[in-house]
C-alpha cells in the first residue's frame, strides 16, 4: 500500500528516482515494477539489506525487466552521495519528521533533484498526530520517534524556500489513523493488547487483499482521517536556494 501517487510524482519507464529513507522498500518496489531506475537510500543497514534481497528476488522471479537496473545505498539524507540534478524524481516519505535538520535534508532533495523533477513529500498530517501526542509521550520521545509535527503550510513554506513549487495534496491511510490512536491510548509498546493485535490483522489483511469495500472506505474518509499529508512539488530553474 503505497503513500505516494507515482503517477503524480511523475515515474514510470525509465525515471530515475531516488526513494530518500525507502524503509521496507515499497516505493522502490512499485517504482521499479513501473520500469523506473530505482535508488534506495536508509540510513538503517538492515532495512537496506532487506529491499536489496527484495529486488533481488524480484528480479529472480521475473517481475522486473532483465534490464531493470535498482541500486540500494546506505547514507545521510543531510549529505546525499549524489552529484547535482542527477535524479528525475525523489520520494521523501515519512522521513522529514525524524530529522532535526529538516532544511538541510530539504536542501540536499533539491540539489539532487534536476530542474522539472519532482518531489513527493509525506510527513504524518497535523491533527492525527497532534492526537498522537496528546495521548501518549512515548510515542514521539522515542529514539528516532518524531521531533515535530508540520502544518501543510509550514511544510509547504520551507520546502519551496529550496526552490520548488508546489503542484498538489492529498492525504492517505485513513484506516490508519485509529490503530495508532488506539496504540498510543493503551501504550505504544502494548502490540500485544488484545485490541490492538486484531487492528494490526485487519490492516495486514486489507493491504494484503485490498478489497473494494476497505479501499472505498479509505478514499471517502482520507479528506478529514487520513493519516499522512502528501505533497507534491515540481523543481524550479535555479540554484535551489529559493532566491
Amino acid at each position: 500500500m503505497l503513500t505516494v501517487d507515482l503517477g503524480r510524482a511523475s515515474v514510470g519507464r525509465a525515471t530515475r528516482l531516488l526513494d530518500l529513507g525507502c524503509g521496507g522498500g515499497r516505493h522502490a518496489f512499485a517504482a521499479a515494477r513501473a520500469g523506473a531506475e530505482v535508488v534506495a537510500l536508509d540510513a538503517d543497514a538492515h532495512e537496506c539489506r532487506t529491499v536489496q534481497a527484495t529486488l533481488a528476488a524480484m528480479l529472480d522471479a521475473g517481475e522486473l525487466e532483465p534490464s531493470s537496473r535498482s541500486a540500494v545505498l546506505r547514507g545521510d539524507a543531510l549529505r546525499l552521495p549524489f552529484v547535482q540534478a542527477c535524479f528525475d524524481a525523489v520520494v521523501a516519505s515519512e522521513i522529514l519528521e525524524h530529522v532535526q535538520d529538516d532544511r538541510g535534508a530539504i536542501t540536499e532533495l533539491a540539489r539532487v533533484l534536476r530542474p522539472g523533477g519532482t518531489l513527493a513529500v509525506t510527513v504524518p498530517r497535523f491533527w492525527p498526530e497532534l492526537v498522537n501526542w496528546l495521548l501518549s509521550r512515548q510515542y514521539h520521545e522515542v529514539e528516532g520517534g518524531h521531533i515535530r509535527i508540520y502544518r501543510r503550510s509550514q511544510l509547504r513554506r520551507r520546502v519551496e524556500q529550496s526552490g520548488m513549487r508546489m503542484l498538489g495534496a492529498h492525504h492517505a491511510h485513513a484506516l490508519h489513523t485509529p490503530y495508532w490512536w488506539l496504540r498510543c491510548l493503551v501504550g505504544v509498546s502494548r502490540e500485544d493488547h488484545p485490541l490492538v493485535a486484531a487492528y494490526h490483522r485487519f490492516l495486514v489483511w486489507d493491504i494484503v487483499r485490498s478489497p473494494r469495500l476497505t479501499r472505498a472506505v479509505d478514499r471517502v474518509l482520507c479528506p478529514v482521517l487520513g493519516k499522512s499529508l502528501v505533497v507534491y512539488f515540481v523543481r524550479l530553474p535555479g540554484d535551489g536556494s529559493g532566491r
